[in-house]
Order: structure tokens, then sequence, then C-alpha cells
């Protein structure tokens, strides 16, 4: 049988996908709906935990429970990529998902440290390196407002990165047109990428970082960026909060039968 509180966070968002609670406006307090006969106490607790997980919801001390003013930040699949926005412009990967979006930005939404360590052993071997040799790891907390979104970590080689911009721990992106832009300039352009994803719920390390809730999930990302001749010149892991993005992407679909053909 389906839990009580399962069956009453359908119901709630039902009521929210249908407009009967509006974004902004606060859902009752769980006391009503105690005695409005809807359940226990933890059966209501359950369902509004529920409804946070699925990004219906927030929840805040002193605010209650809300429904979400805005949508999910559409994270863009290829065309964050762009050359056009990074090499030419100063439109870096977060930002282009931003403005996708329709949402204001600040560079300094993006904050990050920065320090060389001994490569984990998925590092190294996405670069081919001896576990335990020295990277640098780039790792960024992005935000929008005061909420986090995500984090990236990228990894690099010493002699690919060092005495650039990369390695400068100043919050925001590595100087205009960020990372790409300063690989490029010192002749690691990239070519193409491969990015992996995989769910799963946060660690309760993660959970604090991102500010989420209990058994809350994350989408984790694994990206490789290659140069044309296949040297991988960035491996970074993102973890994204599952309910703050939608994947979105748009790309032409490929024929292998004709791409064969002499």
């Amino acid at each position: 049988m389906t839990p009580k509180w399962r069956e009453l966070a359908d119901k709630l968002a039902g009521r929210i996908k249908s407009g009967e609670y509006a974004p902004g406006q606060q859902l009752p307090h769980i006391r009503d709906l105690v005695e409005a006969g809807e359940g226990s106490k933890s059966t209501v607790h359950a369902a509004y935990k529920a409804l946070e997980a699925e990004g219906l919801v927030t929840s805040s001390r002193g605010h209650g429970t809300v429904v979400r003013e805005q949508a999910p930040l559409k994270r863009l699949g290829i065309a964050r990529y762009d050359k056009a926005k990074w090499r030419d412009g100063d439109e870096v990967a977060f930002i282009a998902d931003r403005v996708a979006s329709g949402r204001a930005y600040k560079r300094g939404d993006q904050t990050q440290n920065v320090s060389r360590v001994p490569a984990p052993a998925i590092v190294a071997a996405a670069h081919g390196l001896p576990e335990g040799s020295e990277v640098y790891a780039r790792a960024r907390l992005v935000k929008e407002g005061d909420q986090p979104t995500h984090t990236l970590t990228s990894y690099y080689r010493p002699e690919h990165v060092e005495g650039t911009r990369i390695v400068d721990p100043t919050p925001g992106p590595a100087g205009k047109g960020g990372g790409f832009r300063v690989l490029y300039d010192a002749g690691y352009e990239i070519d193409h990428m491969r990015e992996e994803l995989r769910s799963r719920v946060a660690t309760p390390d993660e959970a604090t970082l991102l500010q989420l809730a209990p058994g809350e999930w994350v989408v984790e990302l694994h990206r490789t960026t290659f140069t044309a001749d296949e040297m991988v010149v960035e491996f970074a892991i993102g973890v994204h909060a599952a309910t703050r993005f939608s994947w979105s992407y748009d790309f032409k679909v490929p024929d292998s039968a004709q791409e064969a053909t002499p």
C-alpha cells in the first residue's frame, strides 16, 4: 500500500501544479493539516520533506514551507561550451546557463579554492598519470543569490596551468573567458568533451554545503576535456542539487551508416 505521507505529498503536489497553491504561497502549517485529518505530525512532516526533495517547495525556519518561486535553472549541454562564448566573449559555462534561463548573475557567484594535491585514482586515470602524482585542483562553489546550486572541481596537470590565472584563487572565473580561455591562450585549445552523469543521495557534507534536506538527491557529473590530438587538459567532478536544475541538450542526430560510407 502507498504510505500515507506519499498520498498526502501527491495530493499537495497536484494542488501546486494546478496553481491552487501559487509560487511564493505558504502551505498550511503542519498542525493545521493534522487538525484537518490529513495525518499525524510525522506524516505531514514527511510529505513536506518529499515535496522539498522534489523541488516543489522550500522550507526555512520562520517562513514555513513555501511553493518555489522559480523554475529550475536550465543546465545547457553542448551550447554552454560554445567557443564563441568564452574565446571571443566572457560568457563562461555557468553564466551561459543563467543567460539561457533568463536569470541574473554576478561573476562573484562562483567562489573557488586552488591547491596542488596528490591525484585521486579517478583523476590520475583520466589524465593518464600514476596515482598520487601532483595535480592542481580548482574547487568552485556556485550560488544563485544566497542558495548554492552546485560544486565543480577541475583537475589539471601542473605543466599545463602553472603560472596562469587558473591557479589564482580570486573569486569568480579565471579572468575573461574563464578556464577554457586560459587553456586556449596557453596553446591547449579544447576540441571535444565526454560527460558522464549519475544520480545519488547527497553525502552529509554535500547536504551541508549545498543546503539540502537530509536524503535529497544530487547529480554527479564527470567531465573529461580533450584537445584535438586527444590530450586530456581537464578532468572535472561536479555535484549538482538535483531539483535546482533541468538538463537541456540540443544536438544534431548522427547517422553512423552515412558517416561510414566512403
